[in-house]
């Protein structure tokens, strides 16, 4: 049987009220632990504020044919949230008047939305510097509508940047679910064969690791070379580049932590792995996460506590640059997931 999301459950988690109270109180409540906001005074770094608005990362939708078990977006097949045509056409018309020059497609399963490829041959005639499209990679095995995907992806030079929690099968079905592995090397064989992650083309194919249990991901480079030893000795896989992406304590991740009674120990090791120079680097810097009904936030993990954008542009339709380059980042204790160590990004390390 497919585990149902949290929201489908009823969890109490389910509601981002609930999760804010968690990080909120407790441990940093009693003075156990600074805050994030009294971590970063310390080193002068507050207020967070922006860079330049260089991303937009836009989730089209939490539907997804997987129902993984540290999901931050709690995305699964009963989530019935998808962005519409209008939405992403304002979204087109934000690419075209702005200076914003990667637009990163992630949900859920971006391809679920049924607007999906309209939306990518659209967004690819403006000619962005980047184009990402963030796939489960086992999507393209779920139905036959799916399965040209790799060479549709080829057609627009789609740099498709794929989850893959390890090399080995146990790790990966034990947190995506059983048989994700094999349809998992599937699809990235697939994706081989039209030239991704190949030195001689311009096909980009990147991998995300995120670890499996309540501890923090090891050196970037070092995961690197150990997949791409092991998939090309295994299966004949190329890539380009992985990231090591820290599982941030929010949604289903923070269910787990408290289920398992990790929390406490997974906060404490996040705030002992607290690294300044990972703050200036943070993807909310130079990041506009957009919601599948076109809400603004400063990151992707800040769209799923519902912490909007502190600034007059809260949406799509009335997207001003000005005005979000001079917001102040809205910052809570999910916050050191993105600081600890070499930091973490959608991009991977950042320091």
């Amino acid at each position: 049987m497919m585990q149902k999301s949290l929201h489908a459950k009823q969890n109490p988690l389910s509601k981002t009220e609930k999760q804010l109270e968690i990080l909120s109180n407790g441990i940093f409540k009693d003075g156990s632990l600074p805050t994030f906001s009294d971590k970063i005074k310390a080193s002068n770094q507050f207020p967070l504020q922006p860079h330049k608005i260089e991303i937009l990362q836009v989730n089209v939708g939490y539907m997804c044919n997987q129902v993984c078990a540290h999901c931050h977006v709690d995305a699964g097949p009963d989530r019935k949230e998808i962005m519409t045509m209008e939405t992403m056409q304002q979204i087109l018309e934000v690419l075209k008047t702005t200076e914003v020059h990667t637009l990163d497609l992630t949900g859920g399963a971006p391809e679920m939305n049924p607007n999906f490829r309209w939306f990518v041959e659209q967004a690819s005639k403006i000619g962005v510097k980047d184009f990402i499209v963030r796939s489960n990679l086992t999507i393209i095995l779920a139905n036959k509508k799916y399965q040209d995907l790799p060479e549709f992806f080829a057609k627009h030079k789609v740099h498709v940047v794929s989850s893959l929690p390890f090399y080995k099968k146990e790790k990966t079905d034990k947190q995506r679910g059983d048989g994700v592995f094999d349809k998992s090397i599937k699809a990235l064989q697939m994706l081989n064969e039209v030239g991704y992650g190949k030195e001689d083309t311009n096909l980009k194919l990147d991998l995300v690791y995120n670890p499996s249990g309540a501890f923090l991901p090891t050196n970037q480079l070092a995961l690197e070379h150990d997949f791409k030893k092991a998939l090309k000795q295994d299966f004949t896989i190329d890539f380009n580049n992985l990231f090591a992406i820290t599982n941030l304590p929010i949604a289903r991740f923070l269910d787990y932590l408290i289920a398992s009674d990790n929390y406490e120990d997974y906060m404490y090791a996040l705030v002992e792995a607290y690294n300044p120079a990972a703050v200036s680097n943070v993807m909310c810097t130079n990041t506009i996460s957009v919601s599948w009904d076109g809400w603004l936030y400063d990151c992707d993990f800040n769209q799923m506590l519902g912490l909007k954008v502190a600034s007059e542009s809260k949406h799509i339709a009335d997207f001003n640059t000005e005005q979000l380059k001079n917001r102040n980042i809205i910052i809570s204790q999910h916050c050191y997931g993105c600081t600890a160590g070499a930091g973490s990004s959608c991009q991977g390390s950042v320091a």
